[in-house]
């Protein structure tokens, strides 16, 4: 009888351990968990300088108070010929979306490279790959170090260098209000989720 108690106990115990560290069940892995926080409690952003497609440089900030639409953000380099061109291909589907919807004056698309060598040659080429419409979706580049790493580790972004100048890292779609808080994470595979997200948050 006594070992039918401690199997009983060992298994509270351990539904509890999993409880807690599952949030109460409703993540299974540490992003999830981080993601669930961003949307509880949206994180501000650290002002950094960044390099527009046009050349100029101008506070981040300042980009989105200035813009005043909510920001589907999300980043990559323009040489990436890998998970940037899956990650590209969702976001025309995205700007093809917002322009159907008649969203272009509430939501807008916003690519963010790490490249330092990303200047406003490499983004107006990229821009014109991806098909972009300026109205809609935008491209900076972050060429401050320090500023680059405050950035990607608020919002998950890891960057790792690959042999012939590449990158590894990973990838995600970043809800961003014009106020300057992220305040929501999706999967590169729920660009209609995102798209959801924004739209109800510029709703507001």
């Amino acid at each position: 009888m006594r070992w039918v108690l401690s199997l009983v106990l060992a298994l509270a115990a351990g539904i509890g351990a999993l409880y807690w560290q599952t949030d109460g069940f409703t993540v299974l892995t540490a992003e999830g968990a981080r993601r669930n926080e961003v949307a509880q409690h949206p994180r501000a952003i650290p002002d950094i300088q960044v390099m527009a497609e046009w050349g100029s440089k101008e506070s981040l900030l300042q980009n989105l108070h200035s813009d005043g639409r909510v920001a589907i953000v999300y980043f990559f380099y323009s040489r990436c010929m890998s998970l940037c061109l899956a990650q590209g291909s969702q976001a025309e589907r995205l700007q093809r979306a917002i322009d159907e919807r008649g969203l272009d004056g509430r939501v807008r698309l916003l690519g963010i490279s790490f490249d330092p060598r990303d200047g406003a040659t490499e983004l107006t080429h990229y821009a014109r790959r991806m098909g972009a419409e300026d109205s809609v979706w935008q491209f900076v580049s972050i060429h401050d170090a320090a500023q680059r790493e405050r950035l990607l580790s608020l919002f998950g972004i890891i960057v790792v260098p690959a042999p012939l100048g590449q990158f590894e890292h990973n990838a995600a779609f970043h809800i961003v209000t014009a106020d300057g808080r992220l305040a929501r994470i999706f999967d590169l595979d729920e660009p209609g989720l995102a798209l959801e997200a924004a739209e109800a948050m510029s709703a507001g």
